[in-house]
């Protein structure tokens, strides 16, 4: 219930709805905590029975962890341990979340995580239209590798869709980036970022996204 509050729940200054959160994935918006329940409950049988796919819930803690709140789940897909490649996907965060340091940590962990067990190839892939997801993916650190035409059909729809990757001889750098960015240092007083992410990433990439404006990056 607290999860599906939190994508129903409209925040002050956002243009998010929760029609936006669902647009470009293969699942919902749901009309009422029932449905979203069935859909989450079919989630973490498919984690528990499939190799494939992990799914974890983003949870706020605080200070204190009985005001413990879900924001928002996250995945990893395509889980090929013998390539050394996986996938996150199904980033699905809600409102009060998105565009907030603390989203950019949670993809800093799961991040962190894959090149620490190991793997070569970290992918990011989303529909082509969802222009917001191709310009975290780069300001995130992800190159653009290209448009796979045609797809998917996604809720009756055609899906294009941009892939997007960081390998292992990247992370090195990219991880002192997001610990630059992260750090206490880099914020002033009112919580205001000094270097953006996108400073530091992007001379990192090894391809740019061509159908991004550099001037909505830039400021990420």
């Amino acid at each position: 219930e607290e999860l599906f509050e939190a994508y129903t729940q409209s925040v002050e200054g956002s243009t998010t709805s929760t029609a936006d959160v669902w647009r470009f994935l293969p699942v919902g918006p749901f009309e009422n905590v029932n449905d979203f329940r069935t859909f989450l409950t079919s989630l973490l049988r498919s984690a528990t029975t499939e190799d494939w796919s992990r799914f974890f819930m983003v949870v706020l803690a605080g200070n204190d962890p009985a005001t413990a709140k879900p924001v928002g789940f996250i995945s990893y897909l395509r889980i090929f341990p013998n390539e050394g490649s996986i996938e996150t996907g199904f980033v699905t965060l809600s409102p009060s979340l998105q565009r907030t340091t603390t989203a950019t940590e949670v993809h800093y962990l799961m991040m962190k995580h894959v090149f620490e067990l190991g793997y070569r190839r970290y992918e990011w892939k989303c529909h082509a239209g969802n222009l917001h997801s191709r310009r975290a993916a780069q300001r995130l650190g992800f190159s653009f590798e290209g448009i796979h035409r045609n797809a998917l059909i996604q809720k009756g729809r055609n899906r294009d869709t941009a892939w997007f990757s960081v390998i292992d001889s990247e992370w090195p750098a990219l991880q002192a980036a997001y610990r630059a960015f992260l750090d206490e240092a880099n914020f002033d007083e009112t919580g205001r970022q000094k270097a953006s992410l996108s400073s530091l990433t992007k001379p990192l990439l090894s391809a740019l996204d061509p159908g991004l404006s550099e001037d909505e990056t830039q400021k990420q």
